[in-house]
Formats: C-alpha cells, structure tokens, sequence
C-alpha cells in the first residue's frame, strides 16, 4: 500500500485511473468542491490528502475531516439522538454554530416550518501529523503518471501526534459538552476508532458506557476505515459509548462550567436554515 492510500478522495491503488485530471481538479468529493487544505508556500495548490498509511500493518489513518463526510452517514448514524424529532419535520446540517468554548462543526437539525424542533451537536476529529507527508505526495503522483513539481524536497519522516490530538479533543469536548448537558440536548463526537483505541490506553475512559445510552449528553461514535473488493476504501461505524458532562471531566481531571441560553442557539440555527442545508442522503 501507498503511504498516501487516498488522495482528493480516491484510493491509490487504482493505478490504471486517469490520475492527471483528477489532480488538475483539485475536487474533493466528500464536499462537492475544491479541496480546502492548499499549501501555505502556494495556496494555489490543494495537497488533497485524505489519509497516510501508518505503523506496520500500514492502516489508512484518516488526517482530513472532511474523509469522516462519506455518503453523509455520520449524520445518519446520530439521527437516533434527535429524540423529539417527528414525521414531518425536515432535516437539516448546519455547519459552524458557535457556542461556548468554540464552535461546533455540525448541527443535525429536526425543523417544522422554519423553526428548530431538536438538535443534535457534531464534532469531526482527525489525526494529526507531525512533519510533512508532501514529498510523499509528489514521488506517488509520479507512480501514478500525474505532474508533479521536479524540485525534491528532502524527504523527511512523517508520523502522528497522537498525544497532542487526543488532549486538545479532549478538552474542547469538556468545554462544550455543559452547554448541550444543560440544555438536555447531544454532543457527538466522530473519530477513527484508532484514536479511540488510543484515548482509550492513555486516558481515564473505564467509566464510559457502552453500548452508547440514549439519555447521556457526551456520544462518541468511532469508525473504521476498510478496504472494499475495487481497491477503494470506506468507513463504517465500529463502535458507541457514551457519557454524561461529568464523565467527560474524568478523563482530564478538569473542571468548567459554560452555559448557554437555549434561545440564542436557535436563533443561530433557524437563521442558518435553507434549502442548501435541507439533508439528502447520497
């Protein structure tokens, strides 16, 4: 396997591909437009790594949140969480709402005529690298037949900040999870579950319940990252645990207490509601 397994969204293995247009296009398929990580020397140009592979057994590991977006599934698998939502009603994802601590990358919303019946709050969480995975990219492109820039960098070892990935989630979880406790609305948060497994070896997590129960405020849903029978890859959900605020304070030995008036979170929402947030499933 390539130590880039996918690249603006389709897997490397496909060799026989017509690589060069692809990478002209510079299109991420997982949100229907240019691929948004571009290079700080040259912001003309997007990297369009999705994951790298990493350890022995060279696993995908997904770097780009916008890979976690496959066939909207995420969204489908925490419809379960919007506990008033009714036949009728219409769905929607509003990214970006601000909310004590930071904003949230998504809202699955339930609406009724343009007003907020329930939410459910959803926060994407990839892996970190540490050094640069580009001249990697570049020595592929050439395997693959495509351009590339002539002039070589150094190659330099790339790898994963697990710790400083895992603590910084950790953390924005615990300032954000009170605001949606307090309002007896969900938090969810999409990982791979490799972090999970990580989180789960570095930091306090025996308290966390699962299977996921329906009545707590903290979801975390991690998935998988496989290899289909064409040589492409997909995710699909491996496991759900959950816990209350509290819990999620556990883990880090930390303490905060934000709060958020129900009012003013809808009222972000239902101005952000539109026919291009309406959910469709692919």
């Amino acid at each position: 396997m390539s130590k880039i397994p996918e690249l603006f969204g389709r897997s490397t293995r496909r060799r026989d591909d017509d690589w060069q247009p692809i990478v002209e296009s510079q299109s991420c398929p997982f949100i229907g437009r240019r691929c948004y990580k571009v290079r700080k020397s040259d912001p003309a140009v997007s990297i369009g790594t999705c994951t790298v592979a990493h350890g022995r057994n060279r696993r995908p590991m997904i770097i780009c949140p916008s890979r976690l977006l496959e066939r909207r599934r995420i969204f489908v698998d925490s419809l379960h969480l919007l506990t008033t939502h009714a036949p009728g009603n219409e769905l929607h994802i509003v990214p970006e709402v601000s909310i004590p601590g930071g904003n949230v990358d998504y809202f699955v919303v339930s609406a009724r005529n343009g007003k907020v019946r329930d939410f459910v709050g959803m926060e994407l969480q990839t892996l970190d690298t540490t050094g640069t995975v580009w001249p990697e990219r570049q020595d592929l492109l050439r395997e693959l037949g495509a351009d590339a820039d002539e002039t070589r960098e150094a190659a330099r070892p790339y790898g994963i900040n697990w710790k400083h990935t895992a603590k910084i989630t950790l953390v924005q979880m615990h300032h954000k999870i009170h605001t949606f406790e307090n309002l007896n609305k969900k938090l969810v948060l999409v990982l791979q579950d490799d972090l999970l497994a990580y989180m789960r070896r570095e930091f306090q997590f025996s308290h966390m319940t699962e299977p996921a129960a329906l009545g707590d405020a903290m979801h975390i849903h991690a998935y998988g990252v496989g290899q289909r029978g064409d040589d492409t890859f997909g995710i699909s959900l491996t496991s759900r645990i959950s816990t209350d605020a509290e819990g999620v304070g556990v883990c880090l030995g930390l303490r905060t207490d934000p709060n958020m008036d129900m009012a003013r979170i809808v009222v972000q929402l239902e101005r952000k509601l539109s026919d291009r947030t309406l959910f469709a499933p692919v």
